[in-house]
């Protein structure tokens, strides 16, 4: 089995992208669940409990979010 890889491990190229990374999903996650939030049920496709927890739960690198704003919205 492979040793795990520490943070300090990484070349800082790589933790800048690491980082990076992070803040868009997060910023994507964030704006997605505000939306949610805000828009009234009638505007979102399904449940907005269950867009909400898709969004919190599944780890997609953004594509949870994006799932939700291109398909889970009706225009």
């Amino acid at each position: 089995m492979a040793a795990r890889r520490q943070w300090s491990d990484f070349s800082p190229r790589s933790r800048r992208l690491i980082m990076a990374a992070a803040t868009v999903e997060a910023g994507l996650k964030a704006a997605a669940l505000i939306d949610i939030k805000r828009r009234p049920a009638s505007q979102i496709r399904g449940p907005k409990w269950l867009w909400a927890v898709v969004v919190i739960l599944v780890n997609s690198a953004g594509g949870a979010p994006l799932s939700y704003f291109l398909f889970g919205r009706r225009r």
